[in-house]
């Protein structure tokens, strides 16, 4: 139904079918909509307005009630037109005292079109055309009603449970969309202009990126990776094979965290963290070879920070701080131990699987990135945790053979990649979540379920340039320098216990014959002694005759 009635108190603002109109609102103060001279083979007016991040009241009465109305910062309301209805009504006003900037639009649809919504048991509309969407720091859900087929004007609405064939509504297919909005860019007006393009199935198909497909068999319910700090504006557009008519939902958007939070949404310890190890990163890229001990702690903390994050993120419930704290530590450790490793039993192999395997979970993680990974079979954990570590055991595998190139390569590329990290601090970036995606899926049991796509804009482009830099320039200089030097240095416990069988077995070697103990102390004071003591006055030294 629409709406009715005039009143003087109302401000009216007259709106054209399917133009959008900017419209401040308050709490006091409630904003009536009218559209008049509706086409005669319309049948269904989806009227929608969407703030940034106030809520709004859209209502078919002056008085709303919970079956009338609709309330959040992006919702509509269907309106199913009566033969010879050439006027709608529709009430607006925002709950917060201060002008809230929304935008409103109304679409008609006609006879064959499906009705979005037309099929609801779940929400408290009768028609409910909106998108329900909640999130948490790691996913996005998103969830909406089954539409019905469309109908003429004063005719009964099909029956929703009245059979499976052809002739009722399970024939609807839903194809969902995703819309990124521009990197670092939280304004009011880049929303009210942006969410414009999400609103009509044209538009939609032109601008959106297509995730899935469900038939009315699936669950309307969908799963998004979060991106905290990036808006993002999902739809769903209901298509009906028979007649080849679409109708599309009312959009919502998203920024996956409060604005109090928008400000800064990356922690002080996490700057500090990434920042620290991008410093020793960039190092290890272009010197990490002639470094060997610098690089061998690099690679020894990320193995054991990366493994140690996960097992007190599982167990405990520590505090984010705590924990980040603690995987430093543990990775100071782990760094400390491959090195000691290497001093002490100088396993090259031990380290070069290690190496290798890093570089091979970054690559792997990259491969999963692509849109490889939203495929439907890797939703299985068995299928995709097999998949994902055959390709990360690929890289030490293939260079087996050549372990300065892969120590080199590991050096380039994984040194660079924490120059990324360090940077997604400061400015969004997708390319963070190259390794952020796999964290979260180790991390929670149910994120399989989440599509994992990432905006690629500007910013992307200029940080993946200077990724790429940064590997090809540091795994080329460190290449052209060691290309005359041995592949490794010799452990300095194997030169040392080489050096004392050498003493022990060579007789002449003046270090073979050691003086006592006792007179090897005495020494050392007399040597002590002379420091001390002072100089003789210059003049006669020759010592007298007797």
């Amino acid at each position: 139904a629409c709406g009715a009635g005039n009143s003087p108190q109302e401000h009216r603002r007259r709106l054209s079918l399917g133009k959008f109109r900017n419209v401040l609102l308050n709490q006091t103060t409630s904003v009536e909509a009218v559209i008049r001279n509706i086409a005669s083979n319309v049948t269904v007016v989806i009227f929608q307005v969407h703030a940034q991040q106030n809520n709004v009241v859209i209502s078919f009465d002056k008085n709303p009630s919970a079956n009338t109305s609709g309330t959040g910062v992006d919702k509509g309301l269907v309106s199913i037109l009566r033969p010879q209805q050439t006027v709608c009504t529709w009430y607006l006003h925002s709950l917060d005292t201060n002008h809230v900037l929304s935008t409103a639009i109304s679409i008609p649809y006609l006879e064959k079109d499906p009705v979005p919504g037309g099929c609801n048991l779940e929400f408290d509309l009768e028609v409910d055309p909106n998108i329900y969407l909640d999130y948490t720091l790691v996913d996005v859900h998103i969830k909406f009603a089954p539409a019905n087929l469309g109908y003429a004007r004063g005719a009964n609405a099909p029956s929703c449970d009245s059979g499976t064939g052809q002739n009722s509504r399970w024939r609807l297919r839903y194809d969902v969309y995703q819309y990124f909005l521009p990197e670092n860019d939280l304004s009011e007006m880049v929303l009210m202009n942006h969410i414009r393009k999400m609103a009509e199935v044209d538009s939609i198909k032109a601008n959106g990126i297509k995730v899935l497909s469900l038939t009315t068999d699936d669950k309307t319910n969908v799963y998004f990776s979060s991106l905290p700090g990036q808006g993002v504006i999902y739809n769903v557009i209901v298509w009906d094979p028979l007649w080849n008519t679409s109708a599309a939902y009312v959009p919502v958007h998203t920024y996956a965290c409060s604005f109090a939070d928008l400000v800064d949404n990356c922690k002080l310890s996490t700057k500090i963290f990434f920042t620290a190890l991008a410093v020793l990163g960039l190092f290890t890229c272009f010197f990490g070879h002639r470094f060997w001990k610098t690089d061998l702690f690099f690679m020894g903390f990320i193995f054991t920070g990366f493994f140690f994050f996960v097992f007190i993120t599982r167990v405990t419930g520590l505090d984010y701080d705590v924990r980040l704290i603690l995987t430093a530590v543990a990775g100071i450790i782990g760094g400390l131990l491959l090195v000691a490793a290497w001093w002490r039993f100088g396993s090259v192999l031990l380290c070069m699987l290690i190496i290798g395997l890093v570089l091979g979970f970054l690559f792997s993680s990259a491969v999963f990135f692509t849109p490889l990974g939203d495929y439907k079979v890797f939703r299985d954990d068995v299928v995709f945790w097999v998949t994902f570590s055959c390709v990360a055991l690929m890289i030490p595998v293939l260079f087996f053979g050549c372990p300065r190139t892969l120590n080199i390569l590991a050096c380039g590329v994984v040194g660079s990649y924490s120059v990324v990290l360090a940077v997604a601090c400061y400015v969004f970036t997708s390319l963070a979540y190259v390794t952020l995606e796999l964290l979260r899926r180790i991390l929670n049991d149910s994120f399989n379920r989440a599509y994992t796509h990432v905006p690629f804009q500007t910013n992307d482009f200029i940080v993946l340039a200077v990724w790429a830099m940064l590997a090809l320039t540091g795994v080329t200089v460190q290449l052209r320098r060691e290309r005359s030097e041995v592949p490794f240095p010799p452990p300095p416990y194997l030169l040392w216990k080489r050096e004392r069988e050498r003493r022990s077995t060579n007789v002449l070697d003046p270090s073979h014959h050691r003086p006592p103990l006792r007179e090897r102390i005495h020494s050392k004071l007399l040597q002590i002694r002379e420091v001390f003591q002072k100089e003789q006055p210059a003049g006669e030294r020759t010592p007298l005759l007797l």
